[in-house]
């Protein structure tokens, strides 16, 4: 395997001054949830809090991944698997570099949020459940995905065709269906803010 003729080349420079030099830790928060739970829209107001703080964050959105780097991916469970995988790496680089980054997949099965958080480093990966009931979603269908995946325009669509393993314990819960997005990118600042990631 090409693998096996490789080494890793590390520098002078590590994650810790990175951190020092940026005044953050470096850290993963993976939002998962339904598509219209409202995981993009929590970390697009997130980011710009955020950045208005005068933290460096970046989002890799489910969306945005697969326009390019993986736009070679469906949706089948091994394609899913791969997709999580790949966007794990790319988001334990960022964090490496001292970013906060904020990562808003799906990610509909237990498994693959397990894989992401191996890749990452547990110590280094938040899952955060945005939560909202599959009613909630499908009446606000910002897509119109579920209206194509109801006529099978869509197939493995998570919800319809395809199940949803909710998160058992994650690390913090956005009920947006009961919150609004201000709130919910409140309550995820403030988880920020107490595990230490940034300081007020």
């Amino acid at each position: 395997m090409v693998r096996d003729h490789l080494t890793w080349h590390g520098g002078d420079i590590g994650y810790g001054d990175r951190c020092r030099l940026l005044g953050q830790r470096g850290a993963v928060l993976w939002l998962v949830g339904l598509s219209g739970s409202g995981k993009s829209t929590v970390a697009v107001e997130t980011e710009k809090r955020l950045t208005a703080m005068g933290r460096l964050c970046y989002r890799l959105d489910g969306d945005n991944v697969r326009c390019g780097l993986n736009s070679d991916l469906g949706f089948s469970p091994e394609e899913r698997n791969e997709n999580i995988r790949r966007v794990a790496h790319v988001a334990s680089l960022m964090r490496d570099a001292g970013l906060i980054v904020l990562v808003s997949f799906i990610t509909p099965y237990a498994e693959l949020r397990r894989m992401a958080a191996e890749i990452i480093g547990e110590e280094y990966f938040h899952e955060v459940y945005v939560q909202a009931d599959l009613d909630t979603c499908m009446r606000r269908d910002p897509k119109g995905l579920y209206a194509k995946a109801q006529k099978g325009e869509i197939a493995d669509f998570t919800g319809v065709s395809a199940p949803f393993e909710a998160p058992e314990r994650p690390a913090l819960t956005l009920d947006t269906a009961r919150c609004g997005i201000e709130e919910s990118s409140g309550q995820l600042l403030a988880y920020l803010s107490e595990c230490g990631i940034i300081h007020p």
